[in-house]
């Protein structure tokens, strides 16, 4: 009888253990991201562009077929130039997936009009590294045919 005891006070000490870690190990990085697409919908370019390292690493087929560092102001510019071409550019978030210690994964919807009344909606998907509280990767996947 008091082995059973130990072993059920164990288990439950290791549940509870396990239980913690998983509520734990969510990824840190969830709000941060939530609040990158609220300054991406004020299309505050600024601020959005300031969660990035100083030179970040991008992957997007507007910017061509490999991996291209940016800087806060080439980011300002990119953003402000597309926010230009489409000034009700909006992006609903449909997920977000932590993945690891440093990745979060988001899937989200783009909409906008063109001056010429042309709309679009794209579905995206972003894979952002964050490091020491900035992204310093964002490689985004769309279909841009």
């Amino acid at each position: 009888m008091k082995n059973l005891l130990l072993v059920i006070t164990l288990f439950t000490c290791f549940a509870c253990n396990s239980t913690e870690k998983t509520s734990t190990s969510a990824n840190p990085h969830e709000a941060f991201i939530k609040q990158y697409y609220a300054y991406f919908n004020q299309h505050d370019w600024q601020k959005m562009a300031a969660m990035y390292a100083d030179t970040a690493d991008f992957k997007d087929p507007s910017l061509g077929q490999s991996i291209v560092k940016q800087t806060h102001e080439q980011t300002i510019k990119k953003y402000s130039e597309l926010s230009q071409a489409f000034p009700d550019l909006k992006d609903s978030v449909t997920n977000i997936y932590p993945a690891g210690e440093k990745h979060i994964v988001v899937e989200f919807i783009s909409k906008g009009t063109a001056p010429d009344k042309s709309a679009f909606v794209l579905p995206i998907c972003t894979i952002f590294t964050i490091e020491n509280g900035v992204i310093t990767k964002d490689f985004t996947y769309y279909d841009n045919f």
